[in-house]
């Protein structure tokens, strides 16, 4: 993909006999602390504006430049950062440019889903450090070169699973690592949000100030509609990964943490959509099972939209099971355990912080994420990553195993040293996708 980035530099820059295509750069600075890191921030809509709020607060970080594929966009954001920050920001519509600008050293990636690894192999390439959005990866192939561009060019790479840099899940993960609830054998994650109908708004034009062609980039390219841009390609096939690969990435990776396994062997999933006649092409309601039959543990996880119960209090979050308890996560910051057969209740904790969001508030919010990505990339240490780039195909990856079982609707036996399935061209196809020209995910990073 250098060979696409160096194109883009060739077919911009202005006509000079002293052009040439520029090599790679990778950057080995190290950083002080009373040195000023520049970020930029890829996708400003949604968790963008969170990614905006928490860069900003950490010590000698400075925005430069916002990035997004719509004009509109950029424009209001750059706005509102003159008006809280008092200060100027660049856009950018293009990423391309962002990676070729050797005074930005990291960027945090917000945008959909499909963008995610391409963006983050281009950093790698151009010798940026990432903060890259869950899920990492919108299949398991790419989330696999994200994790050798990451090694490749020795670059810092955080996923936005903040709950792994919460103190009150670290002393529950430790809990369980202590036996204090027994052999954990089992964990549930479960994602019951509001999830409306959105309806189906049909094809029209492009809207003034958005480039499609770049929103869309490695995906297939459809004809414009409001029912993708810019939230609703969670729902699609060709840009998000439903629920389980939306809010569940960060409850799949704290099931794998709890339970300290890495990809399954035999996966089944089953769902579909009960509620709305809309355009939603993932299902509304999934319940997927991820057996580890070698390490005598298994995940289950369910995905609801609409009116449901909560369990053990809780309607986002994991609960672990083991054979002298349970544990029970709420959310991203707090726990509390059962003992015995009559459920006495046992330790407990939370974070706790001021924030209008659970997600941001406190150590464990989006905050603290940031501030333990930032203090790697100061120290050039990736090993004091909460959420390295290794989380961030692994969690990905659970998600895409079970959506896969649910669209070929038969049990699936995966080996998980060669991330493949045994014996099942069919499924092998769906590990990966075709890219775009110009956009393609390279096999060798």
């Amino acid at each position: 993909m250098k060979s696409t980035r160096r194109s883009f530099i060739k077919r911009t820059a202005v006509a000079s006999s002293a052009v040439i295509a520029a090599p790679t750069i990778i950057s080995s600075t190290v950083f002080g602390a009373n040195d000023r890191i520049n970020a930029a921030v890829l996708g400003v809509n949604g968790r963008g504006k969170s990614h905006i709020k928490s860069l900003m607060v950490q010590k000698n970080v400075q925005i430069t430049h916002l990035c997004d594929p719509d004009m509109n966009l950029l424009r209001e954001r750059q706005k509102s950062f003159k008006e809280t920050y008092n200060k100027d920001v660049a856009l950018e519509q293009d990423l391309r440019r962002v990676m070729d600008n050797k005074d930005i050293d990291v960027v945090s990636i917000a945008s959909p889903n499909h963008w995610h690894a391409l963006s983050v192999i281009w950093a790698c390439q151009a010798g940026k450090d990432v903060y890259v959005e869950k899920p990492g990866s919108h299949n398991i192939w790419e989330g696999r070169k994200m994790v050798e561009a990451a090694a490749k060019y020795d670059r810092i790479v955080q996923h936005g699973v903040q709950l792994r840099s919460s103190p009150a899940v670290n002393e529950a993960i430790n809990l369980m690592r202590d036996g204090y609830i027994g052999r954990v054998y089992m964990a549930r994650g479960i994602v019951f949000r509001w999830r409306g109908d959105i309806g189906d708004q049909g094809f029209s034009p492009v809207p003034a100030g958005i480039d499609y062609d770049l929103w869309t980039g490695p995906a297939p390219k459809r004809p414009f509609t409001r029912n993708l841009v810019h939230y609703n390609w969670h729902w699609h096939w060709d840009y998000g990964n439903g629920d389980v690969g939306n809010q569940g990435i960060h409850e799949t990776d704290l099931c794998m943490w709890g339970l300290d396994v890495g990809l399954p062997t035999k996966i089944t999933s089953m769902g579909g959509k009960y509620l709305w006649d809309d355009c939603k092409e993932v299902p509304e309601v999934l319940t997927s099972v991820y057996n580890y039959p070698e390490e005598r543990k298994i995940i289950q996880f369910e995905v609801r939209p609409w009116c449901t119960n909560t369990e053990e209090g809780a309607t986002v979050g994991n609960i672990f099971y083991g054979d002298k308890g349970i544990l029970v996560v709420d959310g991203y910051d707090k726990y509390k355990t059962y003992l015995g057969k009559d459920r006495t209740p046992g330790k407990s904790g939370e974070d706790g912080g001021e924030s209008g969001s659970e997600m941001d508030r406190g150590d464990g919010g989006t905050d603290g994420h940031f501030a333990n990505f930032i203090e790697a990339v100061r120290k050039r240490d990736k090993t004091i990553l909460n959420g390295p780039v290794e989380t961030a195909h692994l969690s990905s990856g659970l998600a895409h195993l079970g959506n896969i079982a649910y669209r070929l609707d038969r049990v699936l036996t995966f080996n998980p040293k060669s991330e493949s399935f045994v014996n099942d061209a069919e499924a092998d196809r769906m590990l990966r996708r075709d890219y775009r020209e110009g956009f393609e995910v390279p096999e060798n990073v």
